[in-house]
């Protein structure tokens, strides 16, 4: 059976894609209260869903997603496309995610831009390339085979780093634009990733937001990070702090509107208060900065997502 996301009304148009507004992430926990809620009374103008959780799912979570696409659209976002892997393209893996969008009819695909593995040997974490010439050579012959595979652009995110390569020769926010002109592709812009990166680097975030180019950007990430004293780690346990949303008004404000997510993979709040917390994206664009104190310095192992949220999700 077919699913399909209602129309949403837009002010930009990027790629043919329209600015969705403001979503968060389809996740279990939430279930009951969509499927017991008018969507009236949902909240937020769009979903996301991790592809993964979804493909060959044919139980209770497809029965919600085909519930919640009837009313509205859908973005898949997927964490196993290891773009920039040394290992050949998972076709399997392409014709799972292919099918899975003709049932959903997503408003566009995104992924990271990583590798997961090579060997047939799964890392289960999203990790850095070396930023070179030959690199994004190879990566950008993967993506246009995978546009063609899947007969619509693919929207890559910047991930969060915890190391570089020594061969890199260029910033990371270069090689996304250089990407974007040779294939074609958009970005998905995570400000919250661009700060952790920026703290463990040592680099200027602004100066990232500043680089990516605009036009190409179809959404935007927001979420909550852990501070470990040496380092910070892309968690989406916490609210979002005052330096992303410092950043994300200056990227909305330069790009000129696009579709943001609020990512909250783990300690999940109620639903109410991630609306909440959502609410802030509207007040930050208006130039409303949320009066947030320090990120507190965790007090357990902090494991980076979404891709622990996505084996939680299949160890459930």
């Amino acid at each position: 059976m077919s699913l399909a996301g209602a129309p949403h009304p837009s002010s930009q148009i990027r790629l043919g894609l329209a600015n969705l507004g403001d979503g968060v992430g389809l996740r279990p926990v939430h279930f009951p209260h969509l499927l017991h809620t008018p969507p009236a009374g949902w909240g937020v103008d769009w979903f996301e869903i991790i592809s993964e959780n979804f493909i060959g799912n044919f139980g209770y979570a497809a029965h919600v997603l085909e519930q919640v696409a009837a009313h509205r659209p859908i973005v898949m976002h997927g964490v196993s496309l290891s773009i920039g892997s040394a290992a050949p393209l998972d076709r399997d893996y392409l014709r799972e995610l292919r099918d899975l969008a003709r049932r959903v009819r997503p408003a566009w695909i995104s992924d990271h831009l990583c590798w997961t593995g090579v060997a047939g040997i799964n890392t289960h974490d999203l990790l850095p390339l070396p930023l070179t010439a030959a690199c994004l050579a190879h990566v950008a012959e993967r993506v246009r085979a995978v546009q063609e595979f899947l007969g619509r652009p693919l929207i890559l995110e910047n991930p969060s780093t915890y190391l570089e390569f020594a061969a890199s020769r260029m910033p990371e926010w270069e090689f996304l634009a250089r990407l974007t002109e040779m294939t074609g592709c958009g970005l998905l812009l995570d400000v919250n990733n661009v700060y952790v990166s920026s703290v463990n680097h040592g680099f200027d975030p602004v100066a990232y937001i500043d680089a990516i180019p605009a036009d190409r950007v179809v959404q935007i990430h927001l979420a909550g990070h852990t501070d470990r004293g040496t380092h910070l780690i892309d968690t989406h346990d916490h609210p979002v702090a005052a330096p992303v949303w410092r950043l994300y008004a200056r990227a909305q404000q330069r790009i000129g509107g696009c579709a943001t997510l609020l990512e909250w993979d783990a300690d999940i709040p109620d639903y109410p208060d991630l609306l909440a917390e959502l609410a802030k994206a509207k007040a930050a664009r208006a130039g409303k900065l949320p009066a947030i104190g320090p990120v507190a310095a965790a007090a357990r192992e902090a494991v980076s997502t979404p891709v622990s949220y996505q084996l939680g999700y299949a160890a459930g």
